[in-house]
């Protein structure tokens, strides 16, 4: 455990940052190492079938990332407020709840799975494919729901080293899984999507045995396993907010992957390779933006204006420090690191992927500005600006999306982009500029 109401500031956001942002690397790496192994062992249908559904899928891994910041965010508040009880009573909370949900997205998404597929206009001759793959990643969804329950609890006091550890080991399966039955036993679709289940399982089995030996705070006895309403009303409250937001991003991709689909296999495929980069290239400022919010929770707890006031300087300091390293490594590497994720020989898509890099790489300036802004408005709980700062932004990208990708392909969501996140951060800062004041003197009221 982490505790950021003391000490150095930049410290305690890097020493946070760094074992998150190779924790969510690796938990792309779950999706990234499909893509390769479809891509190299099967052929250019299998391979866009898998990447049709992966909007479907972030939309609710996304909701269920947003219900658990929220709560991270009272969590975070009552461990910098020395208020263990209420810690435990809301980690217990949002854990029932979390297990409610998850089986009724299960039983929803199993029975609406080919009727979504239909809807985002996937092509006919991937559907069948889509749609089992899309089945089995629903069945194990519960384990999904789970993971990010108690990585988000563990995060919130202030330990992100041990969600990496149980990764760690699930990535590792997950890649020896992905090749087994992919590429030895020929399961296709089904073997790739058994592969993420079973790791993600193991995932949960292990941050479980982590929490019992690492974290005593987290370890709940059969009495304390009940939901406080209260709490479930402020969680909600937060958490809905955040999972609305978190989901924003998804649906707006959905819409945007329905335009991208009308350009045939070859764009689907070649979208799918530089949508996987480009969440590898955010991952660190997103990371970032989570020890802001982090460091400026529990700091808010403890009603230290002065150290909430450094960690929003610190962090977007740190975040735009990271720019140039992406830009430069997207640059220089771009077109080798598309090339591992489609087929083989297929020039057409290693194109075009490329092209679009080359253009999106001098833009990451602008995420890494507005998940740090991003991040403190979650530890002040100021939910309803991240939702619609992000609604803004999505509707923006979608709308010219469907402007520039029929003219330009591709590259055209590139600019899209750049155009919604541009309208994005002038609104988050200039809002900050209006308010900071008034909002740093309610943390010692």
């Amino acid at each position: 455990m982490q505790k950021m109401t003391q000490g150095s500031i930049p410290k305690h956001l890097i020493g946070y940052a760094i074992p998150m942002i190779f924790g969510n690397l690796l938990q792309l790496t779950y999706n990234a190492v499909d893509s390769m192994v479809i891509g190299k062992c099967l052929r250019e249908n299998a391979l866009a079938a898998v990447s049709t559904t992966n909007p479907i899928m972030t939309i609710f891994v996304l909701g269920v990332s947003g219900l658990s910041m929220g709560a991270s965010v009272l969590m975070s508040r009552f461990y910098g407020a020395k208020e263990e009880e209420k810690v435990r009573a809301e980690f217990a909370t949002t854990l029932i709840f979390s297990l409610l949900c998850s089986l009724v997205v299960f039983v929803l998404g199993m029975i609406f799975s080919g009727a979504i597929l239909h809807l985002i206009r996937v092509p006919v001759e991937i559907r069948p494919e889509a749609n089992t793959y899309l089945r089995i990643m629903f069945f194990g969804f519960l384990f999904t729901f789970l993971y990010n329950v108690l990585a988000a609890a563990m995060r919130s006091l202030g330990d992100s080293k041990t969600p990496v550890i149980s990764l760690s080991v699930s990535c590792i399966l997950n890649v020896a899984l992905d090749l087994l039955f992919v590429a030895v036993f020929s399961w296709g679709v089904v073997g790739a999507a058994m592969a993420t289940v079973i790791s993600q399982c193991i995932s949960v089995m292990a941050q479980v045995a982590l929490i019992l030996k690492r974290l005593p705070l987290l370890r709940l006895s059969r009495k304390e396993m009940r939901v406080d309403r209260a709490l479930l009303r402020e969680t909600l409250s937060i958490g809905s907010l955040t999972a609305l937001q978190q989901a924003a991003q998804p649906i707006g991709k959905i819409l945007i992957q329905s335009v991208i689909n009308m350009q045939g296999v070859a764009a689907i495929g070649a979208f799918n390779a530089v949508c996987r980069i480009d969440d590898f290239a955010c991952i660190p400022a997103q990371s970032i933006g989570a020890a802001i919010m982090t460091c400026t929770a529990q700091n808010r707890g403890a009603r230290d204006e002065k150290r909430c006031r450094e960690t929003f300087r610190g962090g977007l300091t740190l975040a735009l420090g990271y720019f140039p390293i992406i830009c430069t490594a997207t640059l220089l590497f771009g077109r080798t690191i598309v090339s591992l994720l489609v087929p083989n020989n297929a020039v057409n898509m290693i194109d075009m992927g490329t092209a679009y890099l080359h253009v999106k790489a001098w833009f990451f300036i602008m995420p890494c500005l507005t998940n740090a802004i991003q991040g403190f408005f979650r530890g002040m709980a100021k939910m309803r600006i991240v939702l619609f700062s992000t609604v803004l932004q999505i509707s923006l990208r979608t709308v010219f999306v469907s402007v520039l990708v029929p003219r330009m392909g591709i590259t055209g969501e590139a600019y899209a982009c750049f155009i919604g996140w541009i309208v994005m951060a002038i609104w988050e800062y200039g809002y900050y500029l209006c308010v900071r004041d008034k909002m740093y003197r309610t943390i010692t009221e």
